[in-house]
């Protein structure tokens, strides 16, 4: 083992497998990868919230004190439970045939990651990616993009809009999972919606209700948002050409 670099992010070194020297002294209770897994358990069941070193060090009957003889603080701890529970890029997006069928491919392993772990959208982003899990999405999703002649900056950049675009679906699909309110296609939100919007002029918005237009499911809304900015990326893939 050896002595951890200094001035590094939080968790970076220890994601590589760079430890610090251990100290002389009793041997360890415990590891890293038993507090993270413990982490990913409490994230499973309880949310993000329930990720602490508190909580965790009560559940291994160890002092809370005691964590940081393996970890340097609560930040470190994210890090590594984030990095765990993302895993690396399915292996199926880089078979995928052509960039657009591959970035539609990751962008959907990333819906879906969100979708198993939804506590992972409440993790704070801190700068692009750095640990081995995390980087190898991106390392994946670049390899999908190198055959469409962009520039080392447009391909990250895509990566960045790919990126965005699963969270914020992801988000927005959790959210109405969440949601205990009335849909907007019901009957009662029909018969008091309806004469409102007549009377307020809203005839397009009446007519999108009454065909079913509106709702606050979104089916289709995946695959319509994903295909304007796959369509937006082929034309500047044009433009460089």
């Amino acid at each position: 083992m050896t002595d951890e670099p200094a001035q590094l992010p939080p968790g970076l070194a220890l994601s590589w497998g760079v430890h610090p020297v251990q100290r002389r002294g009793p041997k360890p209770a415990l590891s890293v990868d038993q507090i993270v897994a413990t982490g990913i358990e409490f994230g499973d069941a309880q949310g993000f919230e329930a990720i602490s070193l508190q909580k965790i060090a009560a559940h291994l009957g160890v002092s809370t004190n005691a964590m940081y003889r393996y970890l340097s603080s609560k930040d470190e701890l994210i890090v590594l439970v984030a990095e765990k529970a993302w895993g690396r890029a399915p292996e199926h997006i880089a078979a995928a045939p052509g960039w657009r069928a591959g970035a539609r491919a990751w962008v959907k392993a990333q819906v879906d990651r969100y979708a198993e772990r939804p506590w992972l959208l409440d993790v704070p982003i801190r700068g692009a990616p750095v640990t081995p899990n995390l980087l190898h999405w991106v390392e994946t999703l670049l390899a999908v993009m190198e055959d469409t002649g962009l520039s080392q900056h447009d391909a990250l950049g895509c990566a960045v809009l790919f990126d965005g675009y699963a969270r914020s679906y992801a988000n927005l699909a959790r959210q109405l999972g969440a949601s205990d309110s009335a849909p907007v296609e019901s009957m009662a939100v029909g018969q008091f919606l309806v004469p409102r919007l007549q009377a307020a002029g809203y005839d397009r918005l009446l007519a999108m209700y009454t065909n079913q237009e509106y709702e606050d499911t979104l089916d289709d809304d995946f695959d319509f948002g994903l295909d304007r900015i796959l369509d937006g990326i082929q034309a500047l893939i044009d433009r460089r050409a």
